[in-house]
């Protein structure tokens, strides 16, 4: 069962989201394990400037929050055979909807 919260974090989103094509809405497929990184597929820019709406419109203490903790700088390495392998942590839409029910943000 989606709730106000719920359906209010989503939608917020889905606002960052980009459009959609054949005018299937892509919050349709959104739910609170969808990751801001590989589901929405928001950049830096786009995660820092819903973070400050979301903290703005939900009333959400920032806490310690940082936008570096889930995207961290990418060291540029002029080998193209080396790989680079950079730990992501979680970022889903379940963590802001958690937080608003909370009032501040929940995780570090």
């Amino acid at each position: 069962m989606v709730n106000n919260i719920e359906m209010r974090v989503i939608a917020l989103v889905t606002r960052y989201s980009g459009v959609y094509i054949f005018r299937k809405k892509k919050y349709d497929d959104y739910t609170a394990f969808s990751s801001l990184h590989f589901d929405v597929k928001l950049d830096v820019d786009e995660a820092e400037e819903l973070m400050e709406e979301f903290f703005s419109e939900f009333d959400v203490e920032r806490e310690k929050f940082n936008i570096e903790t889930y995207y961290p700088d990418v060291p540029i390495s002029w080998n193209p055979f080396k790989k680079q392998i950079i730990d992501v942590p979680d970022f889903t839409i379940g963590m802001l909807i958690e937080s608003a029910r909370a009032g501040k943000w929940l995780y570090n």
